[in-house]
Formats: C-alpha cells, structure tokens, sequence
C-alpha cells in the first residue's frame, strides 16, 4: 500500500544541496561578466576611467598651450607671463614718472622749503626764466634709470608674490583673505624694489633740490655721491624710502585690486566680457582712486625722503636726522606739497595701470 508521506529518502533528494539529477555543484560561482558580457564592459570602463581621465587631461593642456601659442597668448604663471609683467612695470613706471618730472621738481623744492613758490605755475615760470625750458624737467634721467627699475622689481615681484602666497596659503584661504595676500605680495615685492630704485632716488633728489643742480646726469651724479660720502651715500634714504614706498605700494595694490572689483560689480556684465577698451577704461579710474589713497598714506615719508636726501650731513644717525628735521618742520611740514602729489600720483597710478594691463 503506497505510503500518504514521503519518505525520508524523498525528503532528502528534495531538499539537499545536490543539483538534480545527482550532479555537484562547481565550487567557483561564474562571476557576473561570465554570464553578461554587457557587465564585463561596464566594469571595465570603469577600472579605466581614472587613467583615461589623467591621460585626457594631460592631452588638454598640451592642446590648450599649444592653441595657445598659436594665438600668441601667454599661459598664466609661466615663465613667459612673469617677464611680461616685468617688462610692462618697468614701461609704465618709468616713463611715467618721467613725463611727471616738473610737477616732481616743484613738489620736491617746496618740500625742502615751503616758501620758495607759491604755486605751480609761478614755480615753472620762475625757473624757466632761471634755468630755461630744460630746467623744468631737471631729474628726468635718474626718475627714467630708478623708477624702471623699481616698476620691474614692483609689478613682476607682486605677479610672483601673489602666486608664491597664495599656493602656500591654498586656494581656500587665499580666496577668502584675497586682501591680505595683495598686501603680503605687494610689500615683499616693494621690499626689493626699493633697493634697485634708491641710488637713482638719492641723485634724483639732490639734482632737483639743488640750485643750480650739483650733477648733470645721472651718471655724474653718483660719481660725485661716491667720491664724496661712498656707496652708502647713495643709500642714506633707504629707510625713509621703504617708509614711504612700502605703504604706498601696499595701498597701490590693495586698493586698486578692490575697487576695480567693486566697479564690475555694478557693471551688468562680467570683466571677460567686455572689449580691451572697457578694461583700460575700468583700469584708469580704479588706478586713480587708488592713487589718491596712495599720496595720503605715504606723504610724511615722502617729505622726510626730500629732506634726508637734501640736508643729512654725512656721518649723521638716521634717527638724528629725522629728530632734526622735524624739530625744524613740525607736524605740518610732513603735508607739505601733498596737494600737487595727490594730483601727481593720481595721474601716475592711472597711466601705470592703464599701461600694465596692455602688456599683462
């Protein structure tokens, strides 16, 4: 009589782990791309992605460069760029502080005495009548030779300042204080600068202070410093001179880079949007505000670099020195000429900037 239950037997073949029909199974598993080529593909598209991705980007830059180079343009940060930036500082500070030398001359005398003109004009007909047309650029050569050098060092040092601290800072931190990293690079850019510019400041100073002037040119001018006092005096207004120049150059950058800013951004449409000529024009107006914040902060020393070149006697201590110097002017000596130095450094600080950007 048939069983209504299995058997043990039964339950045993239905239940056990053997495949049907008595055959084991194979103790590796086929792996997903065994069963579907699609997956095998899929994965390895994948495994390969980050190599891809490297060797794609590497074969953009080399065409992005070469697009590049084919354009005539300078690639960002390269070596190339760098001696753009240097070779656009040294053209626009140094021709124009040139072409500024007889607002200069009269800025520079009546600092070293406050009553020998009353005004501009009445001091370019005065020494027109001593001294000729030429006397009223009398210093034209040492400003060209010093602030030359000084806009190489300044505008090319900054370019590479900026890039030096803002790689050690990273890209975060640098972002958000923007600000302190222009003043960082600016001043250690000033820093250098001053050193190439002083010799040609001292003689510059000498010759226009001095009536009639003491040296010809530049060239005479630091033979008779040095046979006179040496090197070092070609040097005695250095510190002064990073007193002055290294404020200046901080709020020159800073400012500049901050109100150019602000400029675009109450314009309707971004900085890359717009022709060279919106950008030279945006340039000047931000380089002139800039430069009236510039002859402020940095006057006092301006007037004390006049004085220290013209009436330091040699041997005298620096701090002596500036004991005297204001003893004799008091407080408001150190403002004098600021007014003609506002209007001089506003229309410098534009036409540098307006120039700059043209090369960068």
């Amino acid at each position: 009589m048939p069983l209504l239950f299995p058997t043990q037997g039964t339950l045993s073949d239905a239940f056990s782990p053997r495949m049907p029909f008595g055959s084991e199974p194979s103790q590796q598993q086929p792996s997903p791309a065994d069963r579907y080529p699609a997956w095998s593909t899929v994965e390895g598209g994948k495994s390969n992605a980050g190599t891809l991705s490297k060797e794609a980007q590497s074969e953009l830059r080399k065409a992005s460069q070469t697009l590049q180079a084919k354009k005539g343009e300078i690639q960002l940060h390269s070596p190339q760029y760098y001696a753009a930036c240097t070779f656009g500082g040294l053209i626009a500070c140094g021709l124009t502080h040139a072409a500024v030398t007889p607002l200069d001359l009269v800025k520079c005398r009546r600092q070293v005495d406050s009553k020998m003109y009353k005004g501009n004009f009445e001091a370019w007909g005065k020494i027109a009548r001593a001294e000729g047309f030429r006397g009223i650029f009398t210093g034209w050569s040492p400003t060209l030779f010093g602030y030359s050098a000084q806009g190489a060092f300044k505008y090319g040092g900054y370019e590479y300042f900026k890039k030096f601290y803002s790689d050690l800072a990273g890209e975060d931190v640098a972002h958000r204080y923007k600000t302190s990293l222009y003043l960082s690079a600016s001043a250690s850019a000033e820093f250098i600068a001053d050193v190439a510019l002083c010799p040609f400041e001292a003689v510059k100073v000498r010759m226009q202070t001095t009536i009639p002037p003491f040296a010809s040119g530049t060239f005479s001018g630091i033979s008779t410093i040095t046979g006179k006092e040496g090197t070092a005096g070609l040097y005695k207004g250095l510190y002064p001179l990073w007193g002055r120049q290294i404020p200046y150059t901080m709020m020159k950058f800073a400012s500049f880079e901050t109100i150019v800013e602000a400029i675009y951004g109450y314009m309707p449409r971004k900085k890359s949007e717009y022709g060279k000529g919106v950008q030279t024009g945006v340039s000047f107006a931000g380089g002139y505000l800039a430069g009236i914040l510039c002859a402020i902060v940095s006057h006092p020393a301006d007037v004390m670099v006049s004085k220290l070149n013209a009436s330091r006697q040699p041997g005298e201590a620096f701090g002596a020195a500036i004991g005297r110097i204001y003893k004799d002017i008091g407080f408001p000596g150190l403002w004098n000429g600021l007014v003609i130095r506002i209007f001089m450094i506003g229309t410098l600080t534009s036409l540098q900037w307006g120039i700059y950007d043209s090369f960068k």
